[in-house]
């Protein structure tokens, strides 16, 4: 499992179009499997199930994002799982942090 957090100054759902972009032309084999987008009392949240195909790991991997904010500022979590193909522990990660790195350098580039 990988985990990245990090704030925007920026509304939430322009930060959701940057995520989903991001993911989507990362990887040929991303699929966007299940969002939700509500708002409660003023804050909004965001959220995203992605999918892949890791080739490193010959299995696929998910990504669940979940952006929290408003029209000024948002907090993204993405966490990705999935990758092993051990029984009672991880033998690998790579998938994973392969995944969460398509992410993360379109975000902070």
């Amino acid at each position: 499992m990988a985990r990245y957090e990090r704030d925007f100054n920026m509304p939430i759902f322009t930060v959701a179009r940057k995520v989903e972009d991001a993911v989507m032309q990362g990887s040929i084999s991303a699929s966007l499997e299940e969002s939700s987008d509500f708002a409660f009392n003023g804050v909004s949240c965001a959220v995203r199930v992605f999918e892949r195909y890791s080739w490193l790991g010959n299995n696929r991997v998910s990504m669940s994002i979940t952006m929290v904010g408003d029209q000024h500022s948002t907090h993204l979590v993405a966490v990705t799982s999935g990758g092993s193909q051990a029984v009672f522990f991880k033998i690998n990660t790579w998938g994973e942090e392969s995944f969460l790195e398509t992410l993360t350098k379109a975000l902070e580039g």
